[in-house]
């Protein structure tokens, strides 16, 4: 027994060495040797939970990255933006975490609406700026309103035209336009109820003309986001319900139904099985519970707001997600705790302090 404790004990020492050696490479000359660096830190912050060793090493990491998205390439900017969100991930809701966000926040800001910066980065920044802002600055309502409003800056770029006719864009931007809606709709569950009001009178009508994009991982992105915000419309009043319902039931079932034989058979598959989810809850405000199990505990997903919460720690965490929902409930920078206090959070935070004056500039 005391030589396992000995053997984990000399596997953490390891494992530390080999991530300072990788802080140090962040500041190596060769852009090659950076990048291999970015992803080793990448790796090792979404399959472990290093929260001490990272807090006394955190200002380090945050200037290196800083340097990455200032003056990397492309590919180097889309790295570090990912390290970016698994280190706010890592360091938490505290003050840690929040001091991590107000260093990198405005860079990741700055290149997610830089329309000459590559698609990949800008892709990047849009998620990390998303869950950066999420875990980091939940309580700030000034730095909340700033990130929505870069990430609505992206992709309103996919609303319709005056003439009613939707956009053309080039290869790779619908998948930038559906990241930062994506990241853009977790932050709206953060919002108090006015400003709620005001996201569903301006953006439902748009988002239901967006249902007919070429593009089917966008129309996917639109439909989930459409039925949050019917979640959240229904959460301030439980009558809700969008003006124009008819003409978005009869657009959802369109493509609920969608036999279209010039679209992969797996788009259309997955496709369908999405809308008929949003009719179903747009209609009967029927959603199906899913289970996440993990070890001998699990996570209910029992809401739209819920699976769109988890879905953004999926999509930093990749693969290392179950590994992370098994950290100790205890641990309150663990990823579970994350989740689990923000679906309480995302209803009650900010939405109490409607009448805080720090939340009227909402």
């Amino acid at each position: 027994c005391a030589g396992e404790v000995v053997d984990e004990q000399t596997a953490q020492e390891e494992t530390e060495d080999k991530l300072k050696q990788c802080i140090d490479n962040l500041m190596d000359k060769s852009a090659k040797t950076r990048l291999a660096a970015l992803e080793s830190l990448r790796l090792a912050f979404s399959s472990r939970v290093l929260y001490e060793f990272l807090l006394e090493r955190r200002f380090t990491i945050s200037d290196c990255l800083e340097r990455s998205l200032k003056k990397g390439g492309g590919e180097e900017q889309a790295a570090a933006a990912t390290v970016c969100a698994l280190l706010c991930m890592q360091l938490g809701g505290g003050v840690e975490g929040e001091e991590g966000f107000k260093m990198l926040c405005p860079i990741l800001s700055s290149i997610l609406i830089d329309s000459f910066a590559s698609l990949s980065a800008r892709q990047s920044c849009a998620r990390a700026l998303g869950m950066c802002c999420y875990v980091s600055a939940s309580d700030d309502a000034e730095d909340l309103l700033k990130s929505i409003g870069h990430l609505e800056s992206v992709f309103v770029g996919a609303y319709p035209l005056g003439d009613g006719t939707l956009p053309s864009v080039k290869a790779g931007i619908p998948a930038l336009h559906s990241a930062a809606l994506q990241s853009w709709a977790l932050l709206c569950t953060l919002c108090p109820a006015s400003r709620i009001n005001t996201i569903l009178n301006h953006h439902m009508p748009r988002l239901h003309a967006c249902l007919e994009s070429s593009e089917v991982n966008f129309r996917i992105a639109v439909g989930e986001t459409i039925a949050l915000l019917y979640e959240l419309g229904r959460d301030i009043d439980q009558e809700f319900e969008y003006e124009d319902c008819d003409a978005l039931c009869d657009s959802l079932k369109n493509l609920a139904t969608d036999g279209n034989k010039h679209r992969a058979k797996n788009d259309r598959r997955k496709q369908r099985s999405i809308f008929r989810e949003v009719l179903h809850y747009i209609e009967n405000e029927d959603f199906t519970e899913e289970k996440i199990q993990f070890g001998i505990e699990a996570i209910y997903i029992d809401g739209w707001m819920r699976r769109r919460i988890y879905d953004a720690f999926k999509e930093v965490l990749e693969s290392g997600v179950r590994h992370h929902l098994q950290v100790r409930r205890t641990n309150c920078n663990s990823p579970l705790h994350l989740f689990n206090s923000a679906a309480f959070k995302a209803r009650t935070k900010l939405r109490n302090k409607v009448r805080d004056k720090r939340a009227d500039v909402m």
